[in-house]
């Protein structure tokens, strides 16, 4: 395998895209694609839009100065970001509709009182006196 600091030119394209790397996690985290460092799930898409914001500041400023594999790669994670930004607000939804079923569920094993009950057989006939 390749070392990836072979990838780049020298060693400002290594620390340009290495400040790039940071600022996609940084989206991604927002986004809830990808978990903290404490494995949570986060949605701040207001955050997420600065890091890709911030991305293609340094696409517009570096224009004509990137190799064609440092420009390729710049534009493909812009896109990529972009595209999951787009669909993220769906994906929040998805996640916390399924931490609320969760939350319903450990109330099964913790206060079963107050938990959702579900009949399973129900005698709909009546007995006469």
């Amino acid at each position: 395998m390749n070392n990836p600091s072979d990838m780049f030119s020298d060693q400002y394209s290594e620390r340009l895209f290495s400040v790039i790397q940071m600022l996609q996690r940084s989206a991604l985290m927002n986004m809830g694609a990808i978990p903290d460092y404490e494995g949570m799930i986060h949605f701040n898409l207001g955050e997420a839009k600065a890091a890709i914001d911030a991305i293609e500041a340094v696409q517009s400023k570096t224009t004509g100065n990137l190799s064609s594999m440092e420009d390729t790669l710049l534009k493909g994670t812009l896109s990529e970001l972009r595209m999951i930004f787009v669909k993220a607000p769906e994906q929040q939804k998805l996640i916390e509709a399924e931490m609320a079923r969760q939350e319903e569920l450990k109330k099964t094993y913790t206060d079963p009182s107050s938990a959702p009950t579900e009949v399973i057989h129900s005698d709909n006939s009546q007995e006469e006196e």
